[in-house]
């Protein structure tokens, strides 16, 4: 079975791909990692600055 990946809806086969485009294959997933968990972190940090101001500060 043929493995492939997909970037900006374009196929890829991972067999096909040379050892520099595998490289940067991890980096990008690296990155998307990366950026999932900064959205997650500034999401809580939203969520928590929300609850500072509506706590009313003296």
């Amino acid at each position: 079975m043929t493995q492939t990946v997909t970037i900006d809806d374009i196929e890829y086969d991972l067999d096909k791909l040379s050892d520099e485009a595998k490289n940067q294959l991890v980096s990008l997933q690296y990155i998307d990692q990366q950026l999932q968990k900064l959205n997650l972190e500034t999401a809580i940090l939203k969520m928590a600055r929300l609850v500072y101001v509506k706590n009313d500060l003296p």
